[in-house]
């Protein structure tokens, strides 16, 4: 593949070019080989003019946010990987309990953002390690909550580089999904609606739940959160461990002793060693249980 009118246009935008990028470093999983081209990306205008040239040289391509939701295979990726640069982008504060935040910035800051304006409802997504456009095109959730919850809209850049608005009630969001998984679109940005909360209340809210997330998840180790989809009827964590499960280990990836949901990368894990896990533990769960679990977290490039 011929690069060159892509990273030319790319650095007419103001986008930092990178070549055989390693996914090892762009990814919380940390694994994965090297993308052929890393493209970091400082506006929604930027990614439209980038996403045109991509389909004008045919080069394949793909959105990344932080990387907290993938499995990069050990090949890495083909193309390029396009990525919003949350570095020096902030919310905005709008009337009537409203955000406006960019897609590229954390959900952590976000979270932090409300909470010093005195508004609540994102409590739940204290502690999710991804970025507001991840969490958007996913409905990240957790705790009894999702994006879906507070979520107005949200500002897209289409496959072909047009622009467009979507309310939220055209995104079908519902568990661990919306629309934008079919459609193609890429958050460029959202508008969400909270209310108004003590800000004491908030901050000790979120304390609570970001105190559950440490006693409970194995955080001191790299992976992407939770592995499987909750099955209907169960919870994949609790069939896992009840099939005795917890610790399993394929290579340098292991089932979570402290969370029988997450595979963790207990250091030197390889995208094969997860597959791999992945799969006993499927085909194990489905012996016994007759359930299918689904994983979570996405698989992209060449294993």
């Amino acid at each position: 593949m011929d690069f060159s009118h892509v990273t030319e246009v790319a650095r007419a935008c103001g986008c930092t070019v990178t070549a055989q990028a390693p996914m090892a470093a762009a990814t919380t999983f940390r694994v994965g080989g090297p993308a052929d081209l890393l493209v970091d990306i400082p506006t929604p205008q930027a990614l439209a003019a980038v996403i045109v040239a991509c389909g004008q040289a045919a080069i394949p391509w793909m959105m990344l946010g932080n990387g907290s939701n993938l499995l990069v295979g050990d090949k890495g990726i083909r193309g390029a990987v396009l990525r919003l640069d949350g570095r020096g982008v902030a919310p905005t504060l709008l009337e009537n309990g409203k955000i406006y935040a960019p897609a590229g910035m954390s959900l952590q800051r976000l979270c932090l953002f409300a909470r010093d304006n005195g508004l609540t409802g994102l409590e739940f997504a204290y502690g999710i390690p991804g970025t507001v456009g991840g969490a958007a095109y996913m409905n990240a959730g957790a705790y009894d909550g999702c994006m879906g919850d507070v979520l107005l809209s949200a500002d897209c850049v289409t496959a072909t580089g047009e622009t467009c608005t979507l309310p939220a009630a055209e995104m079908a969001m519902s568990y661990r999904h919306t629309a934008l998984m079919e459609k193609a679109c890429i958050v460029t940005g959202v508008l969400l609606q909270l209310q108004a909360g003590d800000k004491e209340h908030i901050t000790a809210r979120m304390k609570e739940l970001m105190g559950r997330r440490q006693d409970k998840q194995p955080l001191e180790y790299p992976s992407a959160g939770s592995f499987f989809k909750r099955p209907e009827g169960y919870f994949a964590g609790a069939l896992i461990e009840q099939a005795g499960l917890k610790g399993y280990t394929v290579g340098g990836a292991q089932v979570s002793e402290k969370h029988a949901g997450f595979v963790i990368n207990r250091g030197g894990a390889t995208a094969a060693d997860i597959c791999r896990l992945c799969r006993d533990v499927q085909d194990t769960i489905w012996e016994r249980n007759g359930v299918r679990l689904e994983p979570e977290v996405r698989f992209v490039g060449e294993f």
